[in-house]
């Protein structure tokens, strides 16, 4: 079995991996505006952060220790970081996953844990987390010595994008004006909203949903692309300093995604185009004497959404659009 200090040595190790995250100017005719492009992270998502600080934060407090099993609830990109650094600090990580969850993620969890869980029954909101988190409770009970990283309420994970995320933000743009945030376990929100407005409260932390999550108390309707929203309104929201509120209709998404793809090159997933798609809306119509300063940030890559956003055929079927073309013109 790993020692205490071998789990110290991996965690020193994990510390490297966690590197600041590129900002790229994006061509846009009304605002000044930036992508920060968090799926250059090691793992492949905004969600490496919170997964390791987590992880950090429980060992060093002496609530992980290497017989320790971590146990999560997640639709994708935030079991896998814990995948990865789990395997890397040689803990047993058991993810609770839905019938959302993109399959190369699956396939990917699979590979790397000797036991994952898949619920399958739906809650009553039409959605799978309270399904997820009932399951997660259970195995907490069921299995001794077990740590629930708990990504919807652990303050760990805020403060990750405090300390790094917020951080990152304010080194490459220390005078943004705008920040648009897509919310689902409202870590990043939370985080990055609060850093930001110590450095500057005039700051404009809009917040990014998807239709049908109830976040910020929508009515529940099934969602079919996952990484945004959420079916409980998660308690760290209540740290978030926002200002405003974008909701955006999965069909809206999937123009804003082949937009990103065709207009400014960027293969993102379906939270970031929920987020681009608010910033587009947002402004339209607006005038200003100097085009403001505007920051979004990209969560993960595309790949985990050629089954869904990229395929015409799953886009007629259950979002009963025609996809668009993904040809510049």
């Amino acid at each position: 079995m790993t020692s205490r200090k071998e789990l110290l040595e991996r965690l020193a190790i994990g510390d490297r991996i966690i590197r600041e995250t590129p900002v790229i100017q994006l061509q846009d005719d009304h605002i000044c505006l930036h992508a920060k492009l968090e799926f250059l992270n090691g793992i492949g998502s905004i969600k490496d952060r919170p997964a390791f600080w987590i992880l950090k934060r429980g060992i060093e407090r002496g609530d992980i220790v290497p017989d320790t099993t971590i146990i999560e609830s997640s639709s994708g990109n935030f079991a896998c970081a814990l995948a990865a650094f789990c395997r890397l600090l040689k803990l047993n990580f058991i993810p609770v996953l839905d019938p959302v969850v993109p399959p190369t993620y699956e396939a990917y969890l699979r590979a790397n844990c000797k036991h994952v869980v898949k619920v399958d029954e739906c809650d009553e909101t039409g959605g799978y987390l309270k399904t997820r988190l009932r399951m997660v409770r259970s195995l907490m009970s069921d299995i001794p010595g077990s740590y629930w990283t708990n990504q919807y309420e652990n303050p760990d994970g805020m403060d990750a994008h405090y300390n790094l995320t917020g951080a990152e933000i304010l080194r490459a743009l220390p005078h943004v004006e705008y920040v648009f945030l897509g919310v689902s376990s409202a870590g990043t929100v939370s985080g990055v909203s609060r850093v930001l407005k110590e450095h500057n409260p005039d700051v404009q932390i809009i917040a990014v949903d998807a239709e049908g999550s109830v976040i910020f108390g929508q009515k529940p309707k099934k969602r079919y692309i996952s990484g945004i929203g959420s079916s409980i309104t998660p308690p760290l929201l209540k740290h978030a300093m926002i200002d405003d509120v974008v909701i955006v209709p999965e069909s809206d998404t999937l123009t804003a995604c082949y937009e990103l793809l065709t207009r400014h090159n960027l293969f993102v997933g379906g939270s970031t185009g929920t987020v681009y798609s608010a910033i587009q809306s947002y402004f339209r119509g607006k005038r200003f004497k100097r085009p403001p300063t505007v920051l979004f940030l990209c969560s993960d890559r595309g790949a985990a959404y050629l089954h869904n956003v990229y395929n015409p055929e799953w886009v007629a079927s259950h979002l009963m659009i025609a996809a668009p073309t993904p040809v510049a013109s």
